[in-house]
Order: C-alpha cells, then structure tokens, then sequence
C-alpha cells in the first residue's frame, strides 16, 4: 500500500504540474489580444534570442553537418551507396538535425537565461514592484520574450540548415572527392517544400516551448540562490524533454504517410 501510495501521490503531482503549465501557457497566449504592449522588451527580447543566439547556431550546425557526410560517406562505403551524401545530409539536417539541434542549444542558452533572469527578479522582489506599479508581470516579461522566441526560432533554424548543409557540402568536396556542381545540384533537386515547411514550423513550436519553460520556471523560483539555481536547471531539462517530445509529434504528423 506505501508504494502504491507514493505512486499515487507522484502522479497527482505530476498532473498538477502540468495543469499550472497548462493555466501559465493559456495565460500567456491571451495576452497576445489584449493591450498594453511593449515594444521595447519585445525588441531587446529579439536581440538576445535572435542575433546573439547565431554564433553558436552556426558553430553547431557546421560541425554537425560535416561530421554527418562523414558518417553517411562511411556508412555508404559498406553498401556501394556513397553518392547518397548529398541526398542524406540535406535531409537530415533540414527535416531532423537542424530543428532539433538548434532547439537544444536555444533551450540551453536562451530558457536557462530567462529562467536565471526572472528568477533573480522575484528574488530581489523586482516581480513585485512591477505589481506595485500595475504593470503585469506576464504582459511585461513573459509575453515579449514568448514572443520573440516563437518568430525568432524559425529563422536560426533556417539558418541552421542552410550552414549545416554548406558544412557537408565542404567536407564532401574538400574531403570525400565530390563533384561541387553535382553535390549542391543533388541537395536541391531531393529537398521538397515538404521538408523545408516541415523545419521552420518545429523551429516554431521548439522556441515557444524553450521561452515558455523559461518563464514559467522562473516565475514560479524559490527564494533565495538555491531557487534560483533549481529554476533554471529545471527549466533546461523540461524544454530540453518537451522539444524531443515535440519534435516527435510533429514528425508524425508532418511524415507519418
């Protein structure tokens, strides 16, 4: 009866959980309808996200996409398939690699920023003296930078993609003895509209879910240094869960045919 007892109680809390994220989520796309708005933190939001997030998109998608012509090149020997580089790499990295990878390293960089970030402010009572002010808090931090992400993500996927395909495309020419013309001519004719469609909307959905995570765990932080330190490492390991979670789904319903 105790281990069915502690079973119990685990599931209530974990449905509990995901109520309160549920309320939060819905709680935040409601404000999207309804003013005031704040240009100001959207745009500073957008920044952080967007144009400080490329360096370290670029370098993850460079180095992924060269270690993958490597990898398929390999594997491809075995079989007598090795012109199937091109076609494989740009596949992979548009429909799977990219998206995910890019979301990784957002909701490392970026989830566990506004978790940390917010987390400090509830802590110094800065939360509170934005109530004190009548300014919502969700308005005025987690709408902008929910916001940001979710516009944001789709282009440093694209982006993404793009250099992670150059990156095989240098290593197939400049290592495995590829043709350039006929490399870069095989990526475009085997991606569909499809494929690309499919990279940008996950890029979508994968920075909501990193921003989200990020304020909600940082509005719900504990006081003190140690509730900040838990927010954010439970805001990278539950973006980082919901993304691969998400990238399944969406997988499925984008190529489950």
């Amino acid at each position: 009866m105790k281990l069915l007892a502690e079973l119990g109680a685990w599931a209530l809390g974990a449905l509990a959980a995901i109520g309160r994220l549920a309320i939060f989520t819905a709680e935040t796309v409601s404000h999207l309808l309804r003013p005031p708005y704040y240009p100001r933190e959207f745009g500073q939001a957008l920044i952080q996200i967007g144009w400080f997030s490329l360096p370290v998109v670029g370098l993850t998608a460079i180095f992924t996409g060269g270690a993958l012509a490597l990898q398929i090149f390999a594997g491809g020997a075995r079989f007598n398939a090795e012109a199937v580089v091109p076609q494989i790499v740009a596949i992979g990295m548009v429909r799977e690699l990219g998206p995910v990878l890019v979301g990784l390293m957002i909701a490392a960089r970026v989830t566990s920023s506004i978790a940390a970030e917010i987390a400090t402010m509830k802590v110094t009572e800065q939360i509170d003296a934005l109530v004190t002010l009548s300014t919502n808090p969700m308005k005025y931090l987690t709408l902008p930078r929910v916001l940001a992400a979710t516009l944001a993500m789709p282009v440093l996927v694209g982006v993404g993609d793009i250099i992670g395909i150059f990156g095989g495309f240098l290593v197939g020419v400049e290592r495995l003895g590829f043709n350039a013309q006929v490399y870069l001519q095989n990526t475009v004719d085997f991606l569909e509209t499809r494929d690309i469609v499919s990279s940008l909307v996950k890029g979508a959905v994968f920075g909501f879910i990193a921003a989200l995570l990020g304020c909600y765990y940082g509005m719900r932080s504990g006081r003190g240094a140690m509730g900040v330190g838990r927010a954010t490492k439970g805001s990278v390991v539950a973006a980082a869960v919901l993304i691969l979670a998400a990238n399944f789904l969406l997988t499925e319903a984008f190529f489950s045919a």
